[in-house]
């Protein structure tokens, strides 16, 4: 299959991908990353193309090919939000890291259509990790296989002097519910170890804490110990079906309770962790550690496989995670917009009412939205 799709790439103009070898190293990334890619459309190379999931950026499609006649996940990311560069290193790191058994497998075929760069990976036919993970978790048995298959992932990754930088189970693709068969994907974050990166669009519960307090759109070094932490929360996400605090800030106060049980402030377990062995509690204080230099690497799992990670007779689905939000994306920037937003809304719609303006039409489009939604909420609120 990964032949037939290769011979796409002598279609397009000088300087396609074609002679780059799957062995070159991360450092040949900037001897590629400007060269053209073929033209293709889409609906001429494959066919019964459907879509899969949708993003900020990105377009995730299934389709077959139509000389191999196998299915292939199409990754198509938008011209007009994302730099070739970006798509570049996407699509390189990703085919470098491909030959990992643990890692999802990308084809060598990258191309662009009129308004998207699109590359080709293999199909994970039971979709990813978070179609599984429910309250309650995996139970034990499955998380260990997991948390064992992305540690091992992440290790070959950190050999190579990248980060991920993005480990959640929507990356995380499954091929069998026995979750024999389980590949890290999704290298669009991934940055080399010790990058300068802006701070932009965050997964809130995700990210450590040293992440966490940089300010939108200042800046802080990459390290392989932000995937250790998403990996420690992963684990927790797996037994227990929750985030074990909303933030990994201070004002949270499960994470005040972890830190301060880690500190020895008290020698009470933190609620959210009661349900764990002593053994796993160990792993979890290397891997959530908030200090980043005592933070232990993703390897350290491999020593706790062997151990009971839930103690008998306390099921996690007893345990509360009342106020744990949903896993969103933050953007400081985006939500103090918003707020301004509202309140203006908010003052505006006084003024109507107390003027009883007739012409709403010579309002703001976004402000005659945010009428129209208060003049629905008020005749629900009062039928």
């Amino acid at each position: 299959m990964s032949c037939q799709y290769t011979s796409l790439s002598r279609r397009g103009s000088t300087g396609t991908l074609s002679n780059v070898s799957r062995s070159s190293s991360t450092s040949s990334f900037h001897d590629i990353k400007m060269l053209e890619l073929p033209r293709l459309e889409v609906d001429r190379q494959f066919y019964d193309v459907r879509l899969l999931a949708s993003g900020w950026y990105t377009k995730i499609f299934v389709a077959r090919h139509r000389k191999a006649d196998d299915r292939v996940v199409l990754k198509c990311v938008q011209k007009g939000t994302t730099k070739k560069e970006d798509f570049f290193r996407e699509f390189h790191y990703n085919y470098y890291l491909s030959p990992h058994p643990n890692i999802i497998k990308s084809f060598h075929v990258p191309f662009d259509t009129h308004n998207s760069y699109v590359f080709a990976q293999e199909l994970a036919p039971e979709g990813d990790l978070s179609q599984f993970v429910r309250r309650g978790g995996l139970g034990e048995k499955l998380t260990k296989l997991v948390a064992e298959k992305v540690a091992f992932a992440l290790e070959f990754v950190h050999s190579k002097d990248l980060v991920h930088r993005d480990v959640t189970p929507d990356n995380i693709l499954i091929f069998d519910r026995e979750m024999a068969r389980v590949k890290l994907g999704d290298f669009g974050n991934t940055q080399r170890e010790g990058a300068f990166v802006k701070q932009a669009n965050i997964r809130v519960p995700w990210v450590p804490p040293e992440v966490r307090e940089v300010v939108y759109n200042e800046g802080y070094h990459v390290h392989s110990g932000q995937d250790a932490w998403q990996l420690g929360i992963l684990i927790f996400l797996c037994l227990t079906g929750s985030h074990p605090w909303s933030s990994a800030d201070i004002t949270d106060r499960h994470y005040n309770s972890w830190v301060a049980w880690l500190k020895r402030k008290t020698t009470k377990v933190p609620l959210r962790f009661t349900c764990f062995t002593p053994r796993l509690l160990r792993l979890l204080r290397r891997l959530l550690e908030p200090k980043p230099e005592k933070r232990a690497g993703v390897k350290e799992v491999y020593k706790y496989l062997s151990d009971s990670w839930l103690l008998k007779g306390i099921d996690p689905y007893d345990i509360s995670f009342d106020d744990t939000p949903s896993d969103t994306l933050e953007t400081t920037s985006n939500s103090m917009f918003k707020d301004a937003e509202k309140k203006i809304a908010e003052l505006l719609r006084s003024y109507y009412v107390t003027q009883n303006l007739a012409d709403q039409a010579k309002l703001p489009k976004r402000v005659r939205f945010a009428l129209e939604i208060d003049a629905v909420s008020d005749s629900a609120a009062y039928p």
